[in-house]
């Protein structure tokens, strides 16, 4: 082999190396997940536009303990049944939502987007954590989100997350549409619509601020094996409670 065929040789060598790692540090930047390098210690370390998640001082979720009683305005659900989206996304199950169905709070209009759920509960009450925990995404007309948080305890089984688990994608990041599966997100409410309520983030990156966040203080029953069957695909997607760092935490009345 003469020293220009050599030359060349070393060259694609060094070349075809370098593609793949390139490829792989752009995938891993931006691949974030619950545990390991990955997990949400590391989130602000994986992408400039994720720093909140280690700088902010509003995060998501809390511990929430010692909500100030008030007289807060009611939450008005007006939620309508639509066809079933669902897409299992990497991180979580995910319902997006056709338009139609919103809440209202304080003369402020949220229309609901998606919702999905995490296991165990991100949030606690007292130190208390639920099996599950479903939020429900909402978005006004200025962009702001509000968040819905409706916990999960083990009980009888749920009728919409059986829908749900019967119709789960076969693939993920692939949305499956079924037209002919109709869902309504009112019943996963409970009846008692009492909330605790204090501005937080999304509890994944980037981690955005200003959230509104209203968690139902009474919770809605989910089977053992429904519980089981979300931990088959993922066994732990929870984010830990973060600092409330001087925040208020009301509850309505």
């Amino acid at each position: 082999m003469n020293s220009l065929t050599q030359t060349r040789s070393i060259v694609l060598a060094c070349a075809l190396a370098l593609v793949p790692a390139a490829a792989y540090a752009e995938e891993t930047q931006h691949h974030w997940g619950y545990g390991g390098e990955h997990g949400p210690r590391h989130w602000a370390e994986m992408n400039a536009e994720y720093e909140a998640c280690g700088v902010g001082k509003a995060q998501s979720p809390i511990d929430i303990r010692d909500a100030v009683p008030a007289k807060l305005d009611a939450i008005e659900f007006d939620y309508h049944p639509t066809p079933l989206h669902i897409i299992d996304n990497g991180h979580t199950i995910q319902v997006n939502y056709e338009p139609g169905s919103s809440i209202s709070v304080g003369g402020k209009l949220y229309q609901l987007t998606q919702f999905h759920f995490h296991k165990p509960s991100e949030e606690r009450i007292n130190g208390k954590r639920y099996p599950m925990v479903a939020h429900l995404v909402h978005k006004n007309a200025e962009g702001e989100l509000a968040v819905v948080a409706v916990l999960l305890k083990e009980g009888a089984r749920n009728p919409v997350v059986k829908t749900l688990w019967t119709d789960l994608p076969k693939e993920k990041e692939k949305e499956r549409v079924m037209e002919q599966v109709k869902i309504n997100a009112a019943s996963l409410l409970p009846k008692n619509h009492k909330y605790y309520t204090f501005a937080g983030s999304l509890t994944t990156p980037p981690c955005s601020e200003g959230v509104t966040w209203f968690v139902l203080a009474t919770p809605k029953a989910i089977s053992k094996e429904q519980v089981a069957r979300f931990g088959k695909i993922y066994r732990a997607n929870a984010r830990p409670v973060q600092p409330l760092n001087g925040r208020a935490v009301k509850v309505s009345q």
